[in-house]
């Protein structure tokens, strides 16, 4: 869906009033299209620097997994994306016991475990996280 949504969205998200990004995203039948119409018109206005700590504090509606999914998108890497399906498979390889309460601070412990277990299988935590999610979720994307 979020890919289809960028591929056909256009540069309203770039140069459009908020209440133009909502309506593309409505016409594209976007879920939450009023909020991530805002999010997206707000985001606008972050430098363009980029510290994962300062997104998840500044940006409406951001947390660490957004804020580390944004950047991975924006070409930095070494911040793990802690979805559900990454998660679950972190249970399943015994990585952890049980999904935690995601606070900032468990997210950065289940980070640090998912980045110390990529380690051992010599691979990248981008590659590792992407790997998981994809093998949980049953999708493959480019």
């Amino acid at each position: 869906m979020a890919s289809r949504v960028m591929d056909t969205v256009g540069d309203v998200i770039f140069t459009g009033s908020e209440q133009e990004i909502r309506e593309k995203l409505h016409e594209l039948r976007c879920r939450f299209y009023n909020r991530r119409a805002e999010y997206i018109f707000l985001a606008r206005n972050v430098p363009l620097t980029y510290d994962r700590e300062y997104l998840a504090k500044n940006i409406k509606g951001f947390g660490y997994k957004e804020s580390s999914h944004f950047l991975r998108n924006m070409g930095h890497s070494g911040y793990a994306i802690l979805d559900k399906h990454v998660l679950n498979a972190m249970i399943e390889f015994r990585i952890i016991k049980k999904r935690p309460t995601m606070t900032t601070k468990n997210y950065l412990l289940l980070e640090k475990k998912l980045k110390k277990f990529s380690d051992t299988l010599e691979i990248g935590m981008d590659e590792l996280d992407f790997v998981l999610w994809s093998r949980k979720s049953g999708e493959i994307l480019k």
